[in-house]
């Protein structure tokens, strides 16, 4: 056992979205429905000369808003939005408590991802932060805890760029009922595999151009066709059917 393993069994505590309680569980045996349903641990608040941009984002996944307390949280919502293995997210899920080198420790992770790989657990924090004793020691005690209930834990410092400004584009084509579903029936009926970016906007000459257009980037949003996001889209991008 190293230092910073929880010492005896770790407790949660989450705040119920159907009761407004606050309960008290067990970490090994909290049903993970029961978690699916928590509310934010913490609210957050704007005042004057704050540091940190807090606010709330329409997940597409959720079918609802989600809050963020920084910049660099929304980026992580923006990618578990982006990815098709995410099916729910929850922020600041519960409080996790566990008696580490003989005094009672407290964290809030981030967020809870719910995937078709199972439960990850993110804590989201800027790269020059990770070095700091406070912070590795807590994050070294929760990666302890979350693992041995054989979840996955995660932390989550700054992208790349070019990467998270196109998929902050895309976010932009997110809701699926601004988008003509018949446009999206015709376009997925087609071979887009090996399609450059600026043809596929021309594959329906008979419809307006910026419906169209809007109508391939959501089949880029959710997944239908992926591209190289590395780079700034252009209408170079080769388009792939997704595997």
């Amino acid at each position: 056992m190293s230092g910073t393993d929880p010492a005896g069994p770790v407790q949660l505590s989450l705040r119920r979205a159907d009761q407004g309680l606050e309960e008290e569980l067990e970490w090994e045996s909290v049903p993970l429905d029961l978690l699916r349903s928590a509310q934010p641990w913490r609210t957050f608040r704007w005042y004057r000369g704050q540091k940190h941009y807090s606010g709330t984002y329409w997940s597409a996944t959720v079918h609802d808003h989600v809050i963020y307390e920084s910049r660099l949280e929304l980026g992580r919502l923006l990618f578990a939005d982006f990815a098709p293995g995410v099916r729910h997210v929850i922020a600041q899920p519960f409080l996790l408590k566990a008696m580490v080198q003989d005094k009672l420790r407290r964290h809030i992770p981030d967020y809870l991802l719910l995937t078709y790989d199972g439960p990850v657990v993110v804590d989201v924090k800027p790269r020059h932060r990770l070095e700091r004793p406070e912070i590795a020691f807590t994050f070294t005690w929760t990666r302890q805890a979350v693992e041995a209930r054989g979840w996955q834990y995660e932390v989550w410092s700054e992208p790349d760029p070019c990467e998270l400004e196109n998929v902050r584009f895309l976010a932009g084509y997110r809701r699926d009922w601004l988008v003509d579903p018949v446009l999206l029936a015709a376009l997925r009926s087609m071979d887009l595999d090996g399609k450059p970016l600026g043809e596929a906007f021309r594959l329906l000459p008979d419809h307006p151009r910026p419906l169209v257009k809007s109508a391939v980037l959501h089949l880029l949003w959710c997944g239908h066709v992926t591209t190289n996001l590395d780079r700034p889209l252009s209408a170079r991008n080769v388009l792939r059917l997704a595997g």
